[in-house]
């Protein structure tokens, strides 16, 4: 069975940092899409940053307009795990982030950020940013 934890969240302020980091267990999500989403209140589910395996220990990164550069994603194949970075917080970026992987290796940039083409989720964790 498949589970996926995060961690790392909390309140932070305005113009700060986290990081968030996510352990895949149940089987290895190595060569499979791997990234967070985040929802706000009264909002849809939407994409944050992902990982695509390349090859080898490579993986090609896409971020979301709304934090593209400010956030780093980065994966660690041998733990299951994936983490992300977000750097000069705002009360926008409030909202519960979720980790999620894809069983599907083929996704493409126009694919890859969709909700909908991520077969398992975390149970999310809370990032509140406030003074």
């Amino acid at each position: 069975q498949v589970h996926l934890v995060e961690s790392g969240g909390g309140l932070v302020q305005p113009g700060g940092s986290l990081r968030l980091s996510c352990t895949a267990s149940g089987r290895s999500f190595s060569n499979y899409p791997m990234g967070w989403f985040r929802q706000a209140p009264g909002k849809e589910r939407e994409f944050v940053a992902t990982t695509r395996w390349i090859g080898g220990a490579a993986y090609q990164k896409y971020y979301a307009d709304s934090v593209k550069g400010r956030a780093t994603i980065s994966r660690d194949s041998a733990k299951n795990m994936v983490s992300l970075q977000v750097n000069s917080l705002s009360p926008e970026d409030t909202a519960v982030y979720y980790c999620a992987v894809s069983n599907t290796r083929g996704l493409i940039a126009s694919t890859i950020s969709k909700t909908e083409n991520y077969d398992y989720w975390g149970q999310g964790t809370q990032v509140t940013v406030s003074s």
